[in-house]
């Protein structure tokens, strides 16, 4: 086999097995950090179960979009399907193929199939004790994208912890999750003497707001504490070193696998249950206590 250069056809391999030995990938993007460390999870978390990894890009979310990606879908070679990032699709207009292996992360198909998000509330609930522990008075927030679940959970959780501490929520700002977007907010953010600590949805924005808050001349943290959420590789090389929620994208994109592979094997159809990664606060250099 090896004189020959020999290697496997998975064409007729599918057409004596019924299978065709790889998992489709279904997201509106792969750019973002978040989406690219879940994809490189997913990939070789498939390779450890030799299946290969197809990704399917939905570039352009609009209705049109989704009718043309089940249509996609259904004509791939693929076994089983990962649902990583679609924002703006639902059960209602994502039609998937009866009886195919799904699993997805956060988003509107949760409840509808099995389910992989990091614990958006306790990350954002430890981020807000960390900034109210330190004494500010109240917390702004840079938010992400209004049709983003996980940015609703992140919105939801600051808002609640406001309340429950007695404070009346600010009106949030709101995002892409781009660090140009963060830089925009800052600026109006920056304006604000009021604004003693902000929470971010994401590291990116909160990179953008803190070189905001520079060019204006407000200190972080010794002016203005900021509080990300990700733990990006740079976080921990900013100036100052970001404090930021730590999701575990790995660990994430591993457990999709395992979903999909596991109604693979058992050729059945699991409840829809959620499964839960656990956040870590790191804390760093860009929170203090509020000036005197």
């Amino acid at each position: 086999m090896d004189q020959l250069g020999y290697s496997p056809n998975r064409a007729a391999q599918a057409l004596r097995n019924g299978t065709f030995g790889a998992i489709g990938v279904l997201s509106t993007g792969f750019q973002r950090t978040g989406e690219a460390l879940t994809a490189e999870a997913l990939v070789e978390a498939a390779a450890l179960e030799d299946y290969s990894v197809t990704l399917l890009h939905v570039r352009n979310p609009a209705r049109e979009s989704w009718d043309s990606a089940a249509h996609r879908i259904s004509h791939q070679a693929i076994d089983g399907l990962v649902i990583m990032r679609a924002e703006q699709a639902s059960p209602a207009t994502l039609a998937l193929p009866a009886g195919m292996p799904v699993a997805v992360s956060f988003s509107k198909f949760a409840g509808h199939y099995p389910t992989v998000t990091a614990d958006q509330v306790q990350g954002s609930e430890d981020a807000m004790r960390h900034l109210l522990g330190l004494g500010h008075r109240t917390v702004h927030h840079l938010a992400g994208p209004r049709d983003s679940e996980h940015a609703l959970v992140r919105s939801g959780t600051w808002r609640r912890c406001l309340l429950e501490a007695g404070i009346r929520p600010p009106e949030p700002v709101y995002g892409d999750w781009s660090a140009h977007d963060g830089y925009e907010a800052g600026k109006r953010l920056a304006a604000d003497p009021d604004v003693t600590a902000v929470f971010c949805a994401n590291d990116e924005m909160a990179l953008g707001l803190v070189r905001a808050l520079h060019e204006a001349g407000r200190r972080v943290p010794d002016d203005v504490s900021v509080v990300g959420f990700d733990d990006i590789a740079v976080a921990g090389w900013t100036s100052p070193p970001l404090t930021t929620v730590r999701q575990d994208f790995h660990a994430i994109g591993r457990a999709l696998i395992t979903l999909v592979v596991g109604q693979l094997r058992t050729r059945s159809v699991p409840p829809p249950a959620l499964t839960v990664i656990p956040t870590e606060l790191i804390v760093r250099a860009s929170t203090g206590p509020p000036p005197r």
